[in-house]
């Protein structure tokens, strides 16, 4: 036998001593706060890994992930024990809908809350209602716990390095962290009643194994009785010569709370191939010892036998992968266990599972009078129980491969619609991303709009966060108005005002205001000269009357009305420079002309939670000034909000026609940098990628932010963003002549092919919807 599965199997040896509790089945001998546990002779550690799209990338990405991930399992140490597990195990429904259901608040708008409620427990109830986890157990024999210890960090940096180069994360479990999904799986349905101190528990003098074992624990001859619910433990005892690297994916859809786990030992490769080299030997002898036989009856022209030559043919093709091929030999072994609420349930899902493996010409068979073993062999603990290896090299390891799509399921997050493969709910929480920026692109009709308004729905109707709208084609008017929003009409003719000069305690961000609201001016007053370069002088005329103006509302520790541009005018006109009577003739039209809708005092209530400003009517000469009008006044609002602890949404819908002004287009690209310091989120709509990206500052806009939905986009579009963002051609498949609704979402680094059908027969549909005769 080879020397290091020899010394390792003796490792596993252990005692069998008949469990008199529940307790005593599981194996666990000691635990240490930062996870490490101690199972029979050996120490574990636990890393949790996320899940990369393999499903949907092109074939040239799948060949680079099976490859990097054969990297990864030929860099396992030889003298350990590795498990990698997928837990599949169903969301509670209880908890689920404690989690995303939208608390009442008695306001007027609670009628919308049990709408949208009632929607999204449809989407949940609808949904595949299972989470996938995925983890990787290392088990190592050492002396002390110290070793061990020195030992996992430096598994784990490796780990780490290499699941980081397939695109994935992979983080240490402490103890009650792999408490809990040991708990989860021994007490189903009661996952939200685990509560584990390690302290508290030793200080009380309690058995850690008290708070995760289930009540009772029956093993009969072919599956196991586990409090109310019955579980069966199998394993794959047939493999086929060639198996498809979907086959784990395929075990792992059924909705049931089941684990599925390969064991895997790597052997060194010098005793690998010393091995092989010894089997081929004898093979070869085999084959000479028959020819002999053959010759001495006289039969010199005898073929040799099939399955001898077979034999010699799959010995060097192993000696020729271990030699020149870079594969590994490895013993694996892959158990899964699922469980059911009825004997009859866990026998149909059984047979299900023995089909699926069929299909695939593998034969899976329950474990006979080995089920409590099987458990344990399955479980993340790091033990192996069941002696049923097969050897393997890396590319048949890797076949088995745990990826198959990324699932977005943020704590606090809000529903953005379902995943297409797995058919699960994504709740998005952009405050958890590096910057919660987003675009929302599409072509007309694709239903950008529509994604818009459901998340300002959302965000109004399910927290307390400030949500600021620009509106270029009055399409949100409704929608405002329905949710106890402002409307702010800007145009010319308005009765409503939003003064230019507005100012609040937060504005400089604690240092000088002034400094911040001279620079506003002087871009104000570039737009309102034609769009002219100052020349110093008139800077230095601008800065001075800016300070001057300030001076007595900043004196009274910002008490009374803000000056405006018509004071700003005046002193301007005070001024003894010939340069300051140019600026003050050529403002003139926007402060005591007929386009002064920006020189006024305030007279809107820009302080409503839900702000609307409806730009239609702006003309072509005052667009670019409301424009740098409104958004100094929404960052009026951002850092008042900042100081309040609170967060602000800002939607611009058709955001194209803010970057075809330098300066709109400059303050947006500083908005969209420093808001995520102030607890801010930007949000562009816009049509045509195409156009956007024309601008160097609207592509790095775009590039920077880490929410991005894609809708149905124009084949222009498409090659844009598949190589801005690097997708795929299967990913780009998701976002081609698709209905409205569907596409593909960026995530931070998760890009996820979506679908969200909302209903139509409810009153925010027809207050979201912006189709003709609708």
């Amino acid at each position: 036998m080879i020397k290091t599965l020899k010394r390792i199997i003796s490792q596993d040896k252990e005692r069998f001593v008949v469990p008199k509790g529940v307790q005593q089945t599981i194996p666990i001998r000691a635990i240490w706060p930062d996870g490490i546990f101690l199972v029979g002779t050996k120490f574990s550690k636990s890393f949790r890994f996320e899940d990369i799209n393999y499903a949907v990338a092109s074939r040239e990405d799948k060949e680079a992930m099976f490859l990097a991930y054969g990297e990864l399992l030929n860099s396992l140490d030889s003298g350990a024990t590795t498990k990698i597990t997928i837990n599949n195990r169903r969301l509670n429904r209880a908890d689920l809908a404690d989690s995303i259901l939208i608390p009442l608040r008695d306001d007027g708008l609670d009628p919308y809350r049990e709408e949208y409620n009632r929607m999204l427990l449809d989407k949940a109830t609808g949904s595949n209602d299972t989470y996938q986890e995925k983890y990787i157990t290392v088990s190592v024999a050492k002396k002390s716990i110290e070793e061990a210890r020195q030992y996992f960090a430096r598994i784990g940096a490796d780990l780490a390095g290499h699941f980081s180069r397939l695109g994935s994360k992979c983080l240490e479990l402490n103890a009650t962290d792999r408490l809990r999904r040991l708990h989860d799986f021994y007490r189903v349905g009661e996952e939200a009643g685990f509560h584990f101190d390690l302290s508290e528990t030793m200080r009380k003098g309690h058995d850690f194994k008290d708070y995760i074992c289930p009540d009772t624990l029956e093993f009969a001859r072919d599956h196991f009785r586990m409090g109310d619910h019955y579980g069966r433990v199998i394993f794959l005892r047939e493999y086929a010569s060639y198996i498809k690297d979907s086959m784990v994916a395929e075990l792992c859809d059924l909705n049931r709370n089941l684990l599925l786990s390969l064991d895997v030992i790597p052997i060194p490769t010098d005793e690998a191939v010393r091995e092989v080299e010894n089997r081929l030997l004898g093979v070869e002898t085999n084959i000479t010892n028959w020819q002999r036989r053959q010759n001495k009856n006289n039969n010199y022209s005898a073929v040799i036998p099939y399955n001898m030559e077979q034999q010699r043919k799959e010995s060097k093709e192993f000696l020729d992968d271990l030699t020149t091929r870079d594969q590994r030999m490895m013993f694996g072994l892959l158990t899964m266990v699922h469980v059911a609420d009825s004997k009859e349930q866990l026998d149909q899902d059984t047979e299900a599972l023995l089909t699926t493996a069929r299909k695939h010409l593998c034969q899976l068979a329950p474990l006979t009078f080995q089920q409590m073993d099987g458990l344990n062999t399955v479980l993340p603990y790091g033990v192996r129980k069941v002696h049923a290896l097969r050897t393997l090299t890396t590319e048949s390891t890797a076949v088995f491969i745990p990826f198959r799509t990324q699932e977005v399921m943020h704590p606090g997050g809000i529903y953005q619609g379902q995943n297409v493969i797995s058919k699960n709910v994504i709740f998005a929480n952009r405050k958890q991303l590096l910057n919660g920026n987003s675009f929302i692109l599409g072509v007309p009709g694709a239903g950008k709009s529509f994604t818009a308004k459901r998340e300002i729905v959302n965000q109004v109707l399910a927290s307390d966060d400030d949500v600021i709208l620009i509106d270029p084609e009055r399409e949100y008017s409704a929608l405002v108005k329905a949710l106890g929003g402002e409307t702010i009409h800007i145009s010319a003719t308005s009765s409503n005002h939003i003064n230019a000069m507005d100012m609040n305690r937060q504005y400089g961000d604690g240092a000088n205001p002034i400094i911040l609201k001279s620079e506003f001016v002087l871009s104000l007053c570039e737009q309102l000269m034609g769009g002219f370069q100052l020349g110093a002088k008139e800077k230095s005329l601008i800065d001075r009357c800016t300070a001057s103006v300030y001076r007595s509302f900043l004196q009274s520790n910002y008490r009374g009305e803000p000056p405006t541009l018509q004071d700003f005018h005046a002193e301007l006109l005070k001024q003894a420079e010939p340069e300051a009577q140019e600026i003050a003739l050529a403002i003139e039209l926007f402060t005591s002309g007929s386009l002064n809708t920006f020189a006024k005092p305030t007279n809107v209530n820009v302080h409503n939670r839900l702000i609307c400003y409806d730009i239609l009517d702006l003309g072509k000469q005052l667009l670019p000034i409301g424009m740098l009008v409104v958004l100094d006044n929404i960052l009026n609002r951002i850092t008042q909000n900042r100081v309040k602890g609170k967060s602000t949404f800002i939607f611009i819908d058709e955001i194209y026609l803010l970057f075809q002004h330098e300066y709109s287009a400059n303050f947006l690209y500083a908005l969209w940098k420093r808001v995520r310091k102030y607890g801010a989120f930007c949000t562009g709509i816009t049509q045509n990628v195409d156009d956007l990206l024309q601008s160097h500052t609207a592509r790095t806009m775009l590039a920077n932010s880490e929410f991005i939905v894609m809708l149905n986009q124009s084949s222009t579009d498409r090659k844009e963003l598949a190589e801005l963002l690097n997708i795929s051609d299967l990913q780009l498949s998701y976002i081609t002549n698709v209905d409205a609704g569907n596409g593909l979402m960026k995530i931070g680094s998760s890009l996820v092919p979506f679908s969200d059908q909302f209903p139509r027969d409810t009153m925010l549909y027809k207050l979201m919807t912006t189709k003709p005769g609708e």
